[in-house]
């Protein structure tokens, strides 16, 4: 009898080791498929398939006139998707997009967010080397550069927001670069001084969203919940992407260059220390409690931003490779199984938190796109 029962004792001893080692063995399968599966986001196919599987749904999903500020930041994400899967249907869209706009700007001549759009004109132009495809913005900034900006209200700059940053300098110095004409890339820069000298703030590297913030008995008392001065993540995300497409542009013995990469290494040292835990941004960068969920638009810029700069030598990859890495695998939570990129704060001035994963704008999408086309080219 004894026997038995220390037979019976033995066997389910036995079995509770192999339960355990089963139990074991599962869970560190399950470890191994997570982080296979979060490692495949970072593999070139995948890449490729998720951006034109974003850009092909915003394609089908039109929003906006195609001239307009939002399709700018799309067609430069679409533009960069191109460059780097060389998939013809991109290139199509850009064609059909430029030829219904005739080649021409927004209607608004002193706008910056009027000739965004004219980025991927120039690309195309690069491209197809259609003189027509450029010859209106040509026109255009020539009557800009003679045309005085009326003053009014609390518009004493011609680029008195920090969204401008994108939509122009990229433009007017991919036309220098273009035609060999400096005069405007010399504009950008004599404008795009004005924008930081009023609106960067040298002590937290961020760039205030407009005027409205920063004029003295105007809105300067603007606060979040925590006592933090109101830093936008999207309107930073903008001038980060601008910096990045600016730099891209310019000879590394231009004059201004210094300044901008400058602007660029301090921004980008503030930003990655503002990264939550979910690799993403807040729409509000020093409130991040009081917006709970990563926004996708300011995330993509920031990603496309920081991934450009470890490619082109200006940040460390070893202090910043992580950070994109973590963003890269925030981003495509962010995609949802139809294709579009959710969690996108939609348009408005200030931090806003009524986004959700149904939230969608085309500019998230170019954002997106412009993230992949760098994070594709990062080696480990």
């Amino acid at each position: 009898m004894y026997n038995r029962l220390q037979k019976l004792n033995l066997n389910k001893s036995n079995m509770k080791k192999t339960l355990s080692l089963v139990l074991a063995f599962v869970l560190v399968g399950m470890s191994v498929f997570s982080k296979n599966q979060a490692d495949k986001c970072f593999k070139p196919k995948e890449i490729k398939k998720a951006m034109i599987k974003a850009a092909m749904w915003q394609f089908a999903n039109p929003k906006h006139e195609l001239w307009d500020w939002t399709n700018g930041a799309f067609y430069a994400g679409v533009s960069a998707a191109y460059q780097t899967t060389g998939d013809t249907k991109l290139l199509d869209a850009m064609n059909k997009m430029g030829e219904a706009n005739h080649w021409k700007p927004g209607p608004r001549l002193q706008h910056a967010d009027d000739i965004a759009i004219c980025q991927t004109y120039i690309d195309m132009f690069r491209i197809k080397k259609d003189r027509s495809m450029i010859q209106p913005f040509i026109e255009n900034m020539d009557k800009f550069l003679v045309t005085p900006f009326p003053v009014k209200g609390i518009e004493k700059i011609t680029w008195w927001w920090c969204d401008a940053l994108f939509m122009a300098p990229p433009a007017l110095v991919k036309l220098s670069m273009t035609t060999g004409d400096k005069k405007y890339m010399e504009k950008s820069d004599e404008l795009f001084h004005e924008t930081y000298n009023l609106l960067y703030d040298k002590e937290e590297h961020l760039f205030a969203r407009d005027l409205g913030y920063v004029i003295k008995g105007d809105a300067s008392d603007r606060h979040e919940a925590n006592g933090k001065k109101i830093f936008w993540s999207r309107g930073n995300g903008w001038v980060m992407g601008g910096l990045a497409l600016l730099l891209n542009e310019l000879p590394k013995d231009y004059k201004e260059r210094s300044f901008y990469e400058q602007v660029y290494k301090e921004m980008a040292e503030k930003v990655a220390s503002l990264q939550q835990e979910d690799g993403l941004w807040r729409a509000s960068l020093l409130d991040p409690a009081s917006y709970p969920g990563g926004e996708a638009s300011g995330s993509g810029f920031y990603t496309f931003a920081l991934a450009w700069g470890i490619n082109n030598g200006l940040l460390s990859k070893d202090k910043y490779l992580q950070v994109v890495q973590k963003a890269w695998k925030g981003m495509n939570s962010l995609i949802q199984s139809d294709g579009h990129v959710g969690w996108c704060q939609p348009i408005g001035a200030d931090p806003k938190k009524n986004f959700s994963a149904d939230s969608w704008e085309v500019y998230g999408t170019g954002a997106f796109l412009l993230a992949g086309s760098e994070v594709i080219k990062l080696k480990k």
